[in-house]
């Protein structure tokens, strides 16, 4: 018998605990700790998910760093995939061997938001992200007899992860699980912010500032769509390299000049239609902003610390019609928008397997994370042994 903390701090028995190596977050500005700690059985309306891999995404970096709010201490980990190896009473959407792609923000399916195709707004995703506890107000992590939280609901940096039924999505057995992880955020969002949020029109102009993991997935996108030119702007000239493979037109090295002179020189002063900023820095929206053309549209994808804001001139806005808004999760309907996007990566149209730079053991996951502070991978992703 093993325990689990609850709500309150006080400790629940749970007959079927098991053992799982885990990346535990402390407290921000700390390093993960690699430990084994207790996972409790599924309860009521929830999964037991053995996990295949899991994401090294920025916005767990984010919470790592002390820029993105979390409840602590965590098992962080939001983009990843799985098999079902148990599952709670009333469970009846997935069974033991389905693989399954976690959803990070978690929809309850009947608030105003989710019947209006907007599930990443729900309530529901806030509420579990912010207590670091499932819906009965209990964690199914522990160690050394104390709790610890659930990251955005689904922990995927754990061997085992306990996930609301509601925060799985079934994926075909055919498609590689170190790859689907990927679908999981870093595609959807980049991709799901071209064709959802800003519904770019074929023969559009395009601008890319950020060409990390996510910003190559908005590259791709805009070549999914049709954009005639695709500007990726970075400061490193891999990233540009990696961009140019995921279909961009252009690049422009941010480090060798003023990247929105740049864009507009390559559009003959005229701006670009949609401009996306991928890296959640206020320098980089306005620049984002800058690089439009008349009614063209700016859309900030990148997650930034919370207090971060911006500000851009008005009469622009106005006098030249232009649009700057936000996209979350790539404004998409995951149970709709991810299968299209196995359908796409299965007619070669989606770039799954370039994407997927490297793959490390979970004891390395730090490592992971300076790789991906240095630029040096477009996505990459831990495996559990």
């Amino acid at each position: 018998m093993r325990a689990a903390a609850g709500a309150g701090g006080d400790l629940a028995t749970e007959e079927n605990a098991m053992k799982a190596k885990a990346a535990v977050l402390h407290g921000a500005g700390q390093k993960l700790d690699v430990r084994e700690v207790d996972v409790a059985a599924p309860r009521a309306g929830e999964v037991l998910v053995r996990m295949a891999a899991g994401g090294v995404c920025h916005s767990d970096l984010h919470v790592m760093q002390g820029h993105l709010m979390a409840s602590l201490p965590a098992i962080l980990g939001h983009e990843g995939s799985g098999v079902i190896a148990d599952v709670g009473p009333g469970v009846t959407s997935v069974k033991p061997g389905d693989h399954v792609l976690p959803l990070w923000r978690l929809s309850c399916g009947d608030c105003e938001y989710c019947a209006n195709g907007r599930p990443a707004l729900c309530a529901a995703g806030m509420q579990i992200r912010m207590s670091g506890r499932l819906a009965d107000g209990t964690s199914r992590f522990s160690m050394d007899g104390k709790e610890l939280k659930h990251f955005a609901g689904v922990s995927t940096f754990s061997q085992y992860s306990v996930i609301p039924e509601r925060a799985v999505l079934k994926v075909p057995d055919d498609i590689p699980l170190e790859k689907a992880a990927l679908l999981g955020c870093g595609v959807i969002t980049g991709v799901g912010a071209v064709i959802n949020c800003a519904r770019v029109k074929p023969g559009s102009l395009v601008a890319v500032f950020g060409a990390g993991g996510v910003g190559l997935n908005v590259v791709q996108g805009a070549a999914i769509a049709g954009a005639e030119k695709i500007i990726a702007v970075d400061l490193l000239e891999l990233k540009l390299e990696m961009a140019r493979k995921f279909g961009a037109t252009h690049t422009v090295s941010a480090a060798k000049g003023d990247p929105v002179e740049q864009v507009r020189a390559l559009t003959g002063g005229r701006g670009v239609d949609y401009a996306f900023e991928v890296v959640g820095l206020p320098r980089t929206v306005r620049q984002a902003y800058d690089s439009l053309a008349k009614r063209g549209m700016a859309v900030a994808v990148g997650v930034s610390p919370t207090t971060a804001e911006v500000s851009v001139p008005l009469l622009p806005l106005v006098f030249e019609e232009r649009v700057l808004t936000g996209s979350m999760y790539g404004s998409a309907v995951p149970r709709i928008d991810i299968p299209k996007l196995i359908d796409l990566y299965r007619a070669g149209k989606l770039k799954l397997d370039e994407l997927l730079t490297r793959t490390y053991p979970i004891e390395q996951i730090n490592v992971a994370y300076e790789a991906l502070e240095r630029g040096e991978v477009a996505r990459s992703v831990v495996t559990f042994t």
